[in-house]
C-alpha cells in the first residue's frame, strides 16, 4: 500500500514543500497538511504500517528521520531536533520508539 491510496497526493505535495527547510518540519502542522487529521483511527494504523519500515511494530528514531520520505521519495531527511522533537512528542512510555496506538495518539493531537 502507499500513501497515496489513503491520503491525496496534491495534499502531500504541498506539505512537504511547507517544510523544505532543515528544522522547519513540524510534525502537527504536517499531519493535519497532508490529511491525517481527517483519517479514522484504522487508516491512520494503516498509515502507521507503511511508515513501519522494518515491520517491528514500532518506529524508531532512523524510521522517524525518514518520515517524509515516507510521504514521497521527493521529501527530505529530517534533522536530528526535527527527529528527537517528534520522538518526544510520540513516545509517550518513554521506551525510545513509538507504538501505533501512541502514534494514533500523536496524529489525533495534532
Amino acid at each position: 500500500m502507499a500513501m497515496t491510496d489513503l491520503l491525496s497526493a496534491a495534499d502531500i505535495r504541498a506539505a512537504i514543500a511547507a517544510f523544505a527547510a532543515p528544522d522547519s518540519f513540524n510534525h502537527q502542522k504536517f499531519f493535519v497538511m497532508v490529511g491525517m487529521k481527517k483519517k479514522t483511527p484504522e487508516e491512520v494504523r494503516q498509515i502507521f504500517h507503511i511508515m513501519d519500515r522494518d515491520r517491528s511494530g514500532f518506529i524508531e528514531e532512523e524510521e522517524l528521520q525518514l518520515l517524509v520520505n515516507n510521504f514521497s521519495p521527493e521529501g527530505r531527511t529530517l534533522t536530528a531536533k526535527e527527529t528527537k522533537a517528534i520522538m518526544a512528542s510520540g513516545d509517550k512510555d518513554g521506551d525510545g520508539k513509538i507504538g501505533i496506538e501512541e502514534f494514533v495518539s500523536m496524529v489525533a493531537e495534532s
